[in-house]
């Protein structure tokens, strides 16, 4: 866990902002290879149509836009694609609508929702034509079409004013014969400005008759694209906090292929191995799709499927429940995330306090037999760890622990009590939206370290882990190299969560705080006294020093 925290921050750094992409068209129909660059689209939208009653194309290259409370879109009509992918509600670093479209590599393997065919083609390639737009009274339906009068391709999109579900059909046909195709997303999915963005971007399904969300990252498909089919839920793409998800209407199977694309990103030129995604596998292809965030309200809202897209992992007993009552108590009470990150470890600190008082106790025992416990050792200090009396020693000393009731492991059960609640929230603060961009004080996103010079919160988590040292009863015995150990123990700690999320190093630190203050409260009460007078009691009985 502290690898983890401690590499990461310094492995992946936050990607700057690039340039914006230059447009161009795909002209594969399959495997990812060098698109054809696209003209300036005109003002205008119309469309023409040639002279045959066979045969429908434009003109000429347009785009065209659409706009939702939610999303702002531009479509291509070369190969009736998708440029750009904005959603209104959600913000990048520069506070500009989030782009879930890599622009910057799309050109490279394909725009979103171009057509990839397996073994049968048409003999016309329908991603490199210029389909009709065909608008009818409904502002929010865009339809496409190209016939030359012999393949025929549509693609239809009908969106909703406030939703993030919408509805997509393709349809390719050659001599009246339907080619199966599938609908593609390449060059990663999400987020592109967050640090890493290749770690948190897979292709996802869930698979219904075994009820398991599966995730696929692009080096499962370097030898090629990774075909799966069945009753599938829903299959697509996501990253850390958003989703392009399809629904298949009804019981129907349904393909999912992933793709390793090398493709540019915003941090730059050199090319990453991004996850690219293709669903379908019909001739006519009809689906719901969600664009938008991971959001259990809104995923549950839209279709009960797809609450399982968010995959609080092994933890998840523990971290589903924790992220639902701070939902609940920001939504209903608090309405700030980092207060009830605080509320929430006050309680959970006092709901283990009796299990902590067990530990001080046992602790306390420990100081107190400090004395006869180095007084074994120095009876066996010259005995080698293979010599057969250093059993006797270890028996010893488990008998004096045996003897007053002392459990030698007593001591680290409130860590280990922690630690689950450590990885849960590690995990809520990694794929809770709600989390991303959540303030707190002076801390900008509770998802993210803090982008002051110096951290705060770390260095306050030091601070506190060395008085709570400070209080806590030692039972080193006095040994020199294992007292300095101790003391460095709160650097360590400080270190690895230095380039942590603010969430969860306020955790810890209030957690330090409450621990300090049920510590002090435990050393000023009889129990402490009485404790270590026990010990002392027994020793006077048997006449040992």
């Amino acid at each position: 866990m502290g690898a983890v925290l401690f590499t990461t921050p310094y492995l992946f750094k936050t990607p700057p902002a690039s340039p914006p992409a230059e447009k161009k068209a795909d002209s594969a129909a399959a495997a990812p290879a060098p698109a054809q660059k696209a003209t300036a689209p005109p003002a205008s939208s119309g469309t023409v149509e040639a002279a045959s009653t066979a045969a429908v194309a434009a003109a000429r290259e347009e785009t065209f836009t659409l706009d939702t409370d939610l999303y702002h879109i531009v479509f291509w009509n070369r190969g009736a694609v998708i440029q750009s992918w904005t959603l209104k509600k959600y913000k990048d670093p520069g506070n500009k609508p989030l782009e879930v479209v890599n622009t910057a590599g799309a050109p490279v393997t394909g725009f979103p929702f171009f057509a990839g065919f397996k073994n049968q083609k048409p003999a016309v390639d329908v991603n490199n034509v210029l389909y009709a737009v065909k608008r009818s009274d409904d502002p929010l339906q865009l339809k496409f079409e190209f016939s030359d009068g012999k393949v025929v391709a549509r693609k239809t999109f009908q969106f909703k004013k406030d939703s993030y579900l919408s509805e997509i059909s393709t349809e390719v046909t050659d001599g009246g014969v339907p080619v199966p195709h599938l609908i593609q997303w390449r060059a990663g999915f999400g987020d592109m400005t967050v640090p890493s963005p290749v770690a948190a971007q897979h292709s996802i399904y869930y698979d219904s008759t075994s009820g398991k969300l599966v995730t696929t990252d692009a080096k499962a498909a370097k030898n090629g694209p990774v075909t799966v089919a069945g009753l599938f839920s829903f299959a697509g793409m996501e990253d850390a906090y958003f989703t392009a998800a399809f629904l298949p209407g009804g019981n129907r199977s349904i393909e999912i292929q992933t793709f390793d694309d090398k493709a540019p990103t915003h941090a730059g030129a050199a090319p990453e191995d991004l996850p690219g995604a293709a669903v379908g596998g019909e001739g006519d292809n009809l689906f719901a799709l969600f664009i938008g965030p991971k959001d259990l309200d809104i995923l549950k809202k839209v279709n009960p499927k797809l609450e399982q897209i968010v995959d609080f992992g092994w933890f998840s007993f523990i971290a589903k429940p924790l992220f639902l009552v701070m939902h609940w108590l920001t939504d209903n009470y608090i309405h700030n995330y980092g207060w009830s990150i605080i509320l929430m470890t006050i309680f959970i600190n006092f709901a283990m306090f009796p299990l902590k008082i067990s530990s001080i106790e046992s602790m306390k025992k420990m100081q107190a037999l400090q004395p006869q416990i180095t007084a074994i050792n120095e009876k066996y200090k010259n005995v080698g760890m293979r010599d057969p009396r250093k059993q006797e020693q270890n028996q010893e000393v488990m008998a004096l622990y045996q003897k007053h009731g002392v459990n030698p492991l007593g001591g680290c059960m409130p860590m280990a009590l922690q630690m689950p609640f450590l990885f849960a929230f590690y995990k809520v603060f990694s794929i809770a939206i709600e989390m991303r961009g959540a303030s707190w004080l002076w801390v900008g996103d509770l998802s993210q370290h803090e982008t002051i010079p110096i951290h705060i919160l770390p260095i306050l988590m030091i601070a506190t882990q060395f008085v709570m040292q400070k209080m806590t009863p030692t039972t080193t015995g006095g040994d020199p190299a294992q007292q300095k150990i101790m003391m460095f123990m709160p650097l360590m700690f400080g270190f690895m969560f230095y380039n942590a999320s603010s969430g969860l190093v306020l955790y810890w630190l209030t957690g330090n705080l409450v621990n300090i203050a049920q510590q002090w409260f435990f050393n000023r009460t009889a129990v402490a006294a009485d404790v270590a007078q026990s010990v002392q009691v027994v020793k006077k009985k048997n006449g040992r020093k």
